[in-house]
């Protein structure tokens, strides 16, 4: 009868990716007993495939992947780049897990490589960061909107994206058929309700 491994110490992990993956990791970090590894786009792929294969990391599993827009983050305490993928890792042989980070090189057209000759799970996770991020996944095979409507304007998990949207649709009566149009709703902005009580939170 075999039985389920506890969950490896997460120092020991640590020490076990940063002695395998070497110069392939730009950082590899301990925080709340997670370890998180930071690559280069030219070694997201190479890192990819050693963390799947080799012994003491063997994680079999990718959970999810998705994409970060690090934007409003760039107020004197963040100037790299824009856009990262984030995957999550998930050994069931060894019980542990890892969290893989990437940033793409060029904000204007955001690229990273496609991990999906690495597992194939990470498929719709792509389609959906693409959709809504305008990451590129390069050597996807259908590398196609997921989320969103045919024709859709933009990409709407980005940060500048507006809120009410860059279109709206609507059914045209005359035409007969369903029409996209430039964006009608007025932005406005949301104040929440604020009711003060006499003598609220004081005891009797």
């Amino acid at each position: 009868m075999t039985t389920t491994p506890f969950a490896i110490d997460p120092q020991a992990l640590h020490q076990t990716l940063t002695d395998t993956l070497g110069p392939l990791a730009k950082r590899v970090e301990l925080a709340l007993g997670e370890v998180s590894v930071l690559v280069t786009p030219e070694n997201y792929l190479k890192a990819a495939a050693m963390l799947r294969d080799a012994p003491g990391c063997q994680f079999e599993q990718l959970v999810d992947l998705c994409g970060v827009d690090y934007s409003e983050y760039r107020n004197g305490a963040w100037d790299g780049p824009r856009y990262a993928v984030v995957v999550h890792l998930l050994s069931v042989s060894l019980n542990q897990r890892v969290r893989l980070k990437v940033f793409a090189a060029d904000d204007e057209l955001p690229v990273v490589d496609s991990l999906m000759n690495v597992w194939a799970s990470v498929n719709w996770f792509e389609r959906e960061a693409f959709d809504l991020f305008g990451i590129v996944f390069e050597g996807h095979p259908d590398l196609r909107r997921i989320l969103t409507d045919y024709g859709f304007i933009g990409h709407p998990f980005r940060k500048d994206f507006p809120v009410s949207g860059e279109v709206e649709m609507r059914y045209d009566p005359e035409r007969q058929r369903v029409i996209y149009q430039p964006v009608t709703i007025e932005p406005r902005e949301i104040t929440p309700r604020i009711i003060r009580e006499d003598n609220y939170g004081l005891r009797n």
